[in-house]
């Protein structure tokens, strides 16, 4: 009995490293996952700057946005910012501003693109803009949700783990269903291209045999053959 217990004590220990190793795994790749990221972007005297970000539908967009002059003893020169969406949709347009803030849900999957230009009043003047751009599980107010659930602590942290771990679901859904989209354009692509290459070789039979019949006449009226 004593050396049945040992055993098991042993696997335990072995299998113990394991499961540590996993969980290190899904903490390190939960924390890769993309959602908040400052973007520093700088604005030429004159022309346009975007910033684009691939979102999928049904996802909350959170961004600030505020510029930084390059020369610290002139006023903060003034922007105009647009946000659109992968249609072409306005999502938000300002004009004449030092800092702003948009925020949005996503109702179709693509890149959205966000715009910055400085006003044609600051001409000759450069300037930087920091864009905040917060996605998802980054966006959304923990400290409203921990208030309103009455939680704290490790509760809350295995509150926002927990919608990590549906987001990663629903990422792995979309991901999902963007591969059966992509094999069904492969598909229909590669069916076209055969009914062609069929269609093509057809023609180059016809052409071939109406070119024999013309030689062959030719040939008989010329009393060749």
């Amino acid at each position: 009995m004593e050396e049945k217990t040992g055993v098991a004590i042993c696997r335990s220990a072995v299998a113990m490293p394991g499961f540590f190793f996993f969980l290190l795994f899904f903490f390190l790749f939960v924390s890769w996952m993309p959602g908040t990221e400052a973007v520093w972007i700088n604005l030429p005297a004159g022309g346009t700057k975007c910033v684009s970000e691939e979102i999928q539908p049904n996802v909350v967009v959170l961004a600030d946005y505020s510029v930084v002059p390059e020369d610290s003893s002139h006023e903060h020169p003034t922007i105009s910012a647009k946000v659109t969406s992968p249609y072409g949709n306005s999502l938000h347009q300002k004009e004449k501003i030092t800092s702003g803030q948009f925020a949005f849900t996503t109702s179709e999957a693509g890149n959205y693109l966000a715009c910055f230009w400085i006003d044609s009043s600051n001409k000759g003047v450069a300037a930087n803009v920091i864009l905040d751009w917060k996605i998802g599980i980054a966006a959304k107010d923990w400290d409203s949700v921990a208030k309103k659930e009455k939680i704290e602590g490790v509760e809350l942290e295995l509150k926002k783990l927990e919608a990590q771990v549906q987001a990663i679901h629903q990422n792995l859904l979309y991901l999902k269903s963007r591969e059966a989209d992509m094999r069904e354009v492969s598909e229909t692509t590669n069916a076209r291209v055969a009914w062609f290459s069929i269609m093509s070789l057809g023609v180059c039979i016809v052409v071939s045999v109406l070119q024999l019949w013309h030689l062959k006449s030719f040939f008989q009226k010329k009393k060749l053959i």
